[in-house]
């Protein structure tokens, strides 16, 4: 039968997604990209923030009509918001035939035959077994990022608490997946062509502390980078208070791990950060920025900021965007703070309108745009490599991401060349021109691997 999935949401999301799919694809299973063909659709969705609990109650709908319209026979949710509002669905949203809950992704090809047996199909694990199914590496994943790079999930959960995150209360707490099962998982993706790989966790710096008693990120680095065909490793979700010496080291010295470090702040002022439950302050924060550009000082830095919290004051904003001047992040994210039911920080007093953190995050982006182009304009002459991501007819050109941008998120580097690339190939590129998010190059050597 054809199966439409759906993946909405984060990264990590998405490799549940592609898990499913591979359980799907070895029951026999085949895969619609026509909507009206689909006699089954399969929807993993988020909830993190209200923009993402709306689109995945839209996409809901949406789908349910081609029961109507199309071939539709059954209909299944997963993902944040079918964990996160379980005991409402039914009666909300009727129209859903089956419901698994994040930790229940294995158990994706049960739910669906019980869905075609005309059941409501339920599968939910309690929080404390989230991780079993995070360890069941034998799925063999269905890679949809092009299939030169995929994100490897390392740990499910989160321990820290922040008082606008409604994850820890969807996820459950910190839960880090054994060093060989992601061994495995990593052989298995290098077999299948994957030479780019992107760890991701809600927090990766606090991997190993729950089963090995100490922060392992960097062990684990130096063992996923011995197997062969990963060329490049790289980092997201790195708290910055959780940064150790150790992790610093191994970036340094091991060549596969790239010179970037993805590192959500939130923002720079103490009495905000505070107020947030983060775990830092603005000092250290520009202390270990300073020493991860003294001890690696081609690295690329890329955070998150959000703008617009329960009590940001004007002061508050204009420092902040001092700070972002200052910093010069290669990379940066802001967004209107949203709050999110059964939060701590949905009842803090002094509330922004919506006008206000508008203006403030379009402020923090307008001065974002000069700092990235001023950034680009000292790349030219540089030479860097650059891994294929594909090839454009209409302009003749390649595109591809060097060490410095990640893929969806970050800028991308044009090159001609008289030579033929496949995807996943690594060129080097001389770099001859900047824009304001890309870069603009040509082969310095017709070779590749």
């Amino acid at each position: 039968m054809k199966v439409l999935f759906v993946s909405l949401g984060c990264d990590k999301n998405l490799t549940d997604s592609e898990k499913m799919l591979g359980l799907l694809a070895d029951k026999g299973y085949s895969f619609a990209d026509d909507e009206s063909e689909a006699e089954i659709a399969i929807i993993n969705t988020c909830s993190f923030i209200s923009d993402a609990k709306e689109e995945s109650i839209n996409e809901i709908i949406r789908i349910a009509e081609y029961k109507k319209s199309g071939k539709l026979q059954a209909l299944i949710i997963c993902g944040c918001l079918a964990e996160r509002y379980k005991d409402q669905i039914s009666t909300e949203l009727p129209e859903v035939d089956g419901v698994v809950g994040i930790a229940g992704w294995d158990e994706i090809v049960r739910v669906v035959e019980e869905t075609l047996k005309n059941k409501k199909a339920r599968f939910f694990r309690p929080q404390s077994d989230n991780i079993v199914p995070t360890l069941n590496c034998s799925a063999k994943r269905h890679i949809t990022g092009g299939g030169h790079y995929a994100y490897l999930k390392i740990a499910e959960g989160c321990n820290k608490r922040c008082t606008y995150c409604s994850i820890p209360f969807i996820r459950g707490g910190y839960n880090s997946v054994p060093m060989e099962s992601l061994i495995e998982e990593t052989e298995y993706l290098a077999g299948q062509g994957v030479k780019e790989l992107i760890l991701v966790a809600q927090e990766t710096t606090c991997y190993g502390i729950d089963i090995y008693g100490k922060k392992s990120l960097h062990i684990l680095l130096e063992k996923l980078s011995k197997t062969e065909g990963i060329e490049m490793i790289r980092l997201f979700y790195c708290y910055p208070e959780e940064i150790t010496d150790e992790l610093i080291e191994e970036m340094k010295n091991n060549p596969k791990v790239c010179h970037y470090l993805d590192m959500p702040l939130q923002h720079s002022e103490n009495d905000i950060l505070k107020r947030m439950g983060r775990r830092t302050t603005r000092e250290e924060i520009i202390g270990r920025i300073e020493k991860l550009r003294k001890e690696i000082p081609d690295i690329s830095l890329r955070t998150t900021i959000i703008s617009g919290f329960p009590g940001e004051s004007e002061e508050d904003h204009n420092n902040l965007l001092e700070f972002i001047d200052e910093m010069e992040f290669d990379h940066l994210g802001a967004f209107a703070y949203s709050p999110e039911e059964g939060t701590k920080a949905e009842k803090i007093p002094g509330q922004i309108d919506e006008e206000t953190k508008k203006r403030r995050v379009d402020a923090i982006m307008s001065l974002q745009h000069e700092i990235c182009a001023d950034i680009n304009e000292r790349q030219v002459g540089r030479t860097l490599k650059v891994i294929v991501d594909g090839f454009l007819p209409e302009d003749l050109v390649y595109a591809g991401r060097s060490y410095m941008d990640a893929p969806d998120v970050d800028g991308l580097v044009f090159f001609k060349s008289s030579a033929s690339y496949m995807t996943g190939d690594i060129v080097d590129v001389k770099i001859t021109g900047a824009s304001e998010y890309d870069l603009i190059g040509e082969v310095s050597n017709e070779s590749s691997k």
